[in-house]
């Protein structure tokens, strides 16, 4: 059992980058793209979540390696639900905008507004699905850092919808416009 617990959630996270590595092929060709500066804004900032939920010890670490949570089954199995269903929610999201799909926020050549699926849950399901990982990961970590990596992450994709907002109503106008105001962003009938 203890192997399961050491090695389940790292093994569905590296299970959904290889996904996301093998997906990225075969996308529509690039019309517009942010800056190299602007997507260090958003990705540095979730490297460093991953990191603070998945180093083993830190030097000085002192209150954010103290536990919030106990460290007991029902603890590590939530946690680790949470992970399984915010990654195949990102998943499910990825397989839905096909090849309008990029990892920095672009607009595409042909590019479509997606209204269906898990986006007419939420606009911005992949990061909706990314974030309930990271939230599951804090749980089986059960350590203030785990809630520190959390609000890295919250601003973190906020940061970035903001900017892809912008855009896509650029983009759509009107029509963006009118599925802003009937859509969620992150939290269906939420936020």
């Amino acid at each position: 059992m203890r192997i399961l617990h050491t090695d389940l959630v790292p093994g569905l996270w590296i299970a959904w980058f290889i996904y996301w590595r093998i997906a990225s092929d075969g996308v529509k060709a690039v019309r517009r793209r942010e800056s190299p500066a602007s997507r260090a804004a958003h990705i540095v900032p979730l490297v460093l979540a991953a990191l603070l939920l998945w180093v083993r010890t830190v030097p000085g670490g002192g209150v954010l390696f103290r536990r919030f949570l106990p460290p007991t089954e029902a603890t590590y199995w939530a946690g680790t639900l949470l992970v399984a269903l915010g990654l195949a929610f990102s998943v499910w999201a990825r397989v839905y905008i096909g090849r309008n799909w990029s990892a920095t926020v672009t607009v595409k050549e042909d590019h479509e507004l997606i209204r269906s699926g898990p986006y007419a849950l939420v606009r911005h399901p992949i990061y909706s699905g990314l974030l309930l990982a990271f939230i599951g990961s804090a749980v089986v970590r059960g350590e203030w850092r785990g809630v520190l990596a959390v609000l890295i992450v919250i601003a973190a994709l906020w940061r970035k919808l903001r900017l892809e907002e912008r855009w896509m109503s650029e983009t759509f106008g009107d029509q963006y416009r009118d599925y802003r105001k009937h859509t969620a962003a992150l939290i269906p009938f939420l936020l």
